[in-house]
């Protein structure tokens, strides 16, 4: 019984392996399924060639636009455009080999559409838990595309203000004049002031003593900012002196305007200062050395009419002492005609 049971068993393990190996041959020699193996290795070495030389076209086009932008500007960041060309190629990267992923799992009968179900789901719940971060995104890469500010300008948003050191996708790194850094969120950034894309206007309010000549005041004023371009690099042109802006009991304030380079507003403005305050101080010596010596020149005609006076008093004084000194032997001899008339 048992040796029955074992033939048995042997002899359907030996029809099944046999039957496998059937199979297999058939398979491998199955001349229709390996034309279609071919022609669908032909098809996805295809779709591979052609996304590399769509991707290749891509960023040739790409550079090629970008080259042809930095060459029509004057001034240029290039940080700017390769951050931004770079975002755009691996955005066309990842687009590409994701399409040709999607098209090679077809070539395997797959069913794409449980696949690109569950990626729309994957993708929807990511968006929900990181629109902040997507929304940081977003808002540095049109700050980079539409050229908002650059490395190294001088911006404010909000109550930040500094020095743009770091431009990213999702922060954005300022350097405030007194040594502070700020780190900024893309998305948080809705209105910026850039103050290096134009030229500055330094004004100058002059304080100015009510006792003072308008006209001698304005021509000091403008006698002191001659050559100023050159003592400064920060000025553009020669200052405008617009004239009286405000005025009181006490002091009236002449303004001076002056066109400066971006972000040198503050240097230009020291410097107008610096030249009208020597300009003053230099008008004040020549006022004072002169008050000095008219002060000089009354004392000593004080002097000299005091000196006069005193001869003429001293000369009065002789002449009333020579008329006395005359008048006396005239006196006696009176005096004697008198005692003799009295006796006759």
């Amino acid at each position: 019984m048992n040796n029955w049971l074992l033939e048995t068993t042997g002899g359907e393990a030996l029809k099944e392996a046999v039957r496998f190996k059937d199979r297999v041959w058939d398979w491998l020699s199955n001349a229709d399924m390996w034309a279609t193996v071919l022609f669908a290795g032909i098809r996805i070495l295809l779709i591979f060639i052609l996304t590399r030389v769509i991707v290749k076209v891509v960023s040739n086009v790409i550079d090629r636009s970008l080259e042809r932008e930095t060459r029509g500007r004057a001034l240029v960041n290039n940080r700017r455009f390769s951050t931004v060309g770079g975002l755009m190629k691996n955005v066309v990267t990842f687009f590409c080999n994701f399409t040709m992923i999607l098209l090679i799992l077809s070539e395997f009968n797959f069913d794409l559409k449980p696949l690109l179900a569950g990626a729309g789901v994957v993708g929807l719940a990511i968006g929900f838990g990181a629109q902040s971060l997507v929304k940081d995104v977003i808002t540095g890469f049109f700050i980079i595309f539409e050229d908002q500010f650059a490395v190294g300008d001088v911006i404010q948003s909000g109550t930040y203000k500094g020095t743009v050191e770091m431009i990213g996708l999702r922060t954005t790194r300022l350097l405030s004049a007194t040594g502070e850094i700020h780190i900024i969120p893309n998305g948080t950034i809705v209105n910026v002031t850039n103050y290096s894309l134009a030229n500055a206007l330094a004004v100058v309010d002059v304080p100015v003593k009510i006792e003072r000549g308008l006209e001698a005041t304005l021509a000091l004023i403008g006698e002191a900012l001659q050559g100023i371009e050159e003592r400064s690099s920060s000025v553009i042109a020669y200052p405008n002196i617009l004239g009286i802006q405000s005025m009181s009991t006490s002091e009236y304030v002449i303004r001076v305007a002056a066109n400066c380079l971006p972000n040198a507003r503050d240097a230009a403005e020291r410097q107008i200062q610096n030249d009208i305050k020597q300009a003053l101080e230099k008008q004040s010596a020549l006022e004072a050395a002169k008050a000095e010596q008219e002060a000089l020149e009354q004392a000593e005609r004080e002097a000299r009419e005091a000196e006069v006076i005193r001869e003429q008093e001293r000369a009065e004084e002789a002449r009333r002492a020579r008329e006395e000194h005359e008048a006396s032997p005239r006196r006696q001899m009176a005096a004697a005609q008198e005692g003799e008339k009295g006796e006759e």
